[in-house]
């Protein structure tokens, strides 16, 4: 979409932040020069009342020589790009527990914005556009902030350069007649993103699986560790048509997380594993008899501290 700098703001000293610039190309189309600049301003503006903490907080907007540009906070860390190039050059697959504690954090981000009124769509979800910090927040850097307006009618469409983005992106999203986004292409893009981060390797993309079906590879097949239940999930959320993904975030969150299984959690300094109690009652269901021995085993011990002083000498040694 264009360049992102890092700069020093030189009105409040000290303080870094993080400057996108959009190339002109992409925000303008002969005759649509003054529509586009203004979409990109009403936009800006609408990312600039955003707070959540997994977002970056946009501080400022402005257009220069004929080019836009969004300042924000300036987000430290390694984007989860790098961190896959990093498990594949020890060739290792990123454990699910964390991956899933940063898909908790994502879908936090998604219902916010989701829930503006009107609703935000990111539409540029990928492993590049989300840092995690030092501290182990996950942040969505970057928004798929530049669309197209069609000449002849009020709505928009995303403009879609590639560039890197195709494996991520639904068929919807490719623009045309067909070019409607709404809160299900984010969840691909989710689920996408999911699946490069667990299995190491991008999905077959919308188009490819549009026109060779089944070439898209179960998660499972490539890591055999991953849980059943996410890769039902990813898959899911990775539908070619809308209306068979999860029609929410939160539906999205329900299938990914079962009441049953552990949660994980988000910590400074790290992450930890936070068993739910469901998950105890079925630890003691699957080893019921080792529980039952140890039942018998405390009654026991207690019935002989009890008898100990009025037995004979001699009977308990």
């Amino acid at each position: 979409m264009g360049a992102v700098y890092k700069a020093d703001d030189l009105r409040l000293g000290g303080r870094v932040c993080a400057v996108k610039e959009v190339l002109p190309e992409l925000i303008s189309v002969p005759g649509m020069e003054t529509q586009a600049r203004d979409q990109f301003y009403r936009e800006a503006s609408t990312l600039a009342r955003l707070d959540h903490p997994n977002l970056p907080k946009v501080s400022d907007y402005f257009g220069h020589d004929g080019r836009e540009y969004l300042v924000m906070d300036f987000v430290p860390g390694s984007d989860l790009r790098q961190i896959l190039e990093e498990a594949r050059r020890r060739e290792v697959f990123l454990e699910e527990a964390p991956v899933l504690a940063w898909a908790g954090q994502l879908c936090d981000a998604l219902a916010y914005l989701h829930t503006q009124e009107p609703p935000v769509l990111h539409r540029d979800i990928k492993p590049s556009n989300i840092k995690l910090t030092p501290r182990g927040v996950i942040k969505l850097v970057d928004f798929g902030l530049v669309k197209l307006l069609q000449p002849d009618e009020n709505r928009t469409v995303t403009v879609v350069q590639g560039r890197g983005t195709i494996a991520y992106t639904p068929l919807e999203q490719y623009g045309g007649d067909t070019g409607h986004t709404d809160i299900r292409s984010d969840i691909f893009s989710l689920g996408a993103t999911l699946y490069h981060l667990l299995t190491g390797q991008p999905p077959a993309d919308a188009k490819q699986r549009f026109l060779k079906p089944g070439s898209l590879t179960p998660p499972r097949d490539i890591n055999p560790r991953l849980s059943p239940h996410t890769e039902r999930a990813i898959l899911a959320a990775m539908a070619q048509h809308p209306d068979d993904r999860p029609a929410s975030v939160e539906a999205f969150r329900q299938m990914l997380f079962p009441v049953e299984l552990p949660a994980f959690a988000a910590q400074s300094g790290g992450l930890r594993y936070m068993p739910q109690p469901a998950t105890w009652a079925g630890a003691m269901a699957e080893h019921r008899w080792l529980v039952a021995v140890a039942i018998f085993l405390t009654v026991l011990a207690f019935v002989v501290t009890l008898l100990a002083p009025t037995l004979p000498p001699g009977v308990i040694n």
